[in-house]
């Protein structure tokens, strides 16, 4: 029997992510990209906008995933447009996958009861090796008394921490209660000691030209420290985990938070 081929729609087609999700999905014979949506690159040839070789036009609007009969979506926009766009795919029955960060509680709340008809999986990171970072963090939490979580971006990232420094500081206090206080009484500079996370890790955000997406947890206690850090380098090292949330998120009801819970880890 024929495999069913998933016909796969792109918001923010013309952004960094956007172009590797189009070239990435067009790569895959399991695959068909349909359909790609950017207001700012509306009306341009797809093989401009996104290296992909389909003679067709990027839309304006999400309608055009409706006349494409998309199966599955995927954005990698910023928090707003992300927003939107999942409650437009919910009220439209048509599968999510998102890599956008900087969604609230109450975010991830609506997003559970809209998506009722169709299924979502939304990850901070879909690196394999940031997905397994994040795992050996918490296994390392409940031996270690001490923890501080670094990440680092590229530039033109707009929220701060990041989403996967967030994930991994409330995956390692909910694996320990029993964390040191911070034994700082005078901050010569404001925010030195970065942002109090979960279990008052403490998380710092470095924002520079040249890199992708960096993450170290550096871990301490009594004689020992431990350091856990990966590094990806090209925006390709998201894509072999976006693609399997493409293909599997079908047969994930409601909402599914990372990309672990997909790698059965």
């Amino acid at each position: 029997m024929r495999a069913v081929t998933l016909r796969v729609g792109v918001f923010g087609a013309g952004g960094r992510m956007g172009r590797t999700v189009c070239q990435a999905v067009a790569a895959d014979p399991a695959l068909e990209l349909v359909a790609a949506v950017d207001p700012h690159h509306a009306g341009l040839d797809l093989r401009q906008v996104a290296g992909v070789d389909l003679p067709w036009q990027v839309a304006m609007g999400a309608d055009v995933f409706v006349d494409a009969k998309v199966d599955v979506a995927v954005d990698f926009t910023h928090v707003s447009a992300g927003r939107q766009n999942l409650r437009w795919l919910a009220d439209h029955g048509i599968h999510a996958v998102t890599g956008t960060t900087g969604f609230t509680d109450a975010d991830y709340e609506s997003f559970a009861h809209a998506f009722s008809r169709s299924n979502c999986v939304i990850a901070p990171n879909f690196a394999i090796g940031a997905v397994l970072m994040m795992r050996f963090a918490e296994l390392a939490a409940p031996y270690f008394e001490t923890a501080e979580i670094i990440e680092l971006h590229h530039d033109e990232k707009l929220d701060a921490p990041s989403g996967t420094a967030m994930l991994t500081a409330e995956r390692m206090a909910a694996a320990s209660a029993e964390w040191a206080p911070d034994p700082t009484t005078t901050e010569v500079l404001e925010g030195a000691r970065g942002g109090a996370g979960p279990g008052d890790i403490r998380v710092h955000s470095l924002r520079l030209r040249g890199m992708v997406a960096h993450q170290e947890v550096v871990l301490g206690t009594t004689g020992q420290t431990l350091s856990i850090r990966h590094d990806s380098y090209d925006r390709a090292s998201f894509m072999p985990g976006v693609l399997i949330a493409v293909k599997a998120v079908a047969g994930c009801p409601g909402v599914t938070v990372g990309l672990d819970a997909l790698l059965d880890l």
